[in-house]
């Protein structure tokens, strides 16, 4: 199993540190960033791939719980709080684990536990689905019935063979990429990834997919050709 990596949110730099010593520790665990406050913390979601947050709750401007309600695709989370009161709510959002300030390190090590537990688990058996929040529902996406996708911004659209128009959830592109398992997904441009198994014709700089045409950018040609086993065409 890779290692997961964590973001640790507090807005009290001792509890920060602390948290982060702590993840240091974990063989298993790595440390992407340190946030003082959940909207630091969602610059890093839109930018990296994070497995894990250890959360603060209550802290100034949007609190850990509010934080995650505002997320439409978020990692798995465990709550580092000094307060009590809020593990019923945590526990009602789904997190890992609700862990309570001072956290004895054996407790700390308990809860990490669970998540490789869980991480383990997924990476056994890859889903062959996956839910996005669309049209205020949760909609299920087969990976074998998508065609390709486009990235617009905070925003992709997943065209596949069994809806009627694509599906559009606020993601990025990056963060849905690392759902998709490669080869049959390759990135092609910056805002396209495509089902390579869809690919009917190239052409310059472009693919046919399910009668679409695709624009693909001239460095990922190469792995393009290598993918499809073809050879280069004029």
């Amino acid at each position: 199993m890779n290692k997961i990596r964590c973001v640790a949110v507090d807005d009290e730099p001792l509890a920060l540190a602390l948290l982060a010593d702590n993840i240091g520790k974990v063989p298993y665990l790595e440390l992407i960033a340190t946030c003082e406050d959940a909207l630091e913390a969602l610059e890093v979601l839109n930018r990296e791939q994070v497995d894990l947050l250890f959360l603060d709750i209550q802290m100034p401007g949007l609190t850990g719980t509010q934080f995650l309600h505002s997320l439409t695709q978020r990692p798995q989370v465990i709550f580092v709080t000094a307060y009590e009161q809020y593990a019923l709510e945590g526990f009602n959002l789904n997190v890992l684990d609700y862990l309570l300030k001072p956290v004895p390190m054996t407790r700390f090590i308990q809860a990490t536990e669970k998540a490789k537990a869980y991480f383990s688990r997924t990476a056994e058996a890859p889903e062959d689905h996956f839910f996005v929040h669309a049209d205020y529902s949760l909609v299920k996406i087969q990976t074998n019935t998508i065609l390709f996708i486009e990235g617009l911004k905070d925003y992709v659209k997943i065209h596949t063979s069994v809806h009627a128009r694509p599906v559009i959830t606020r993601m990025t592109l990056k963060n849905l990429e690392e759902k998709l398992p490669a080869p049959a997904f390759l990135r092609v441009h910056r805002s396209y990834i495509i089902a390579t198994d869809r690919v009917e014709a190239i052409r310059k700089l472009r693919v046919m997919v399910a009668g679409v045409s695709v624009p693909v950018s001239e460095q990922y040609l190469p792995q393009i050709y290598e993918i499809l086993k073809v050879g280069k065409g004029e």
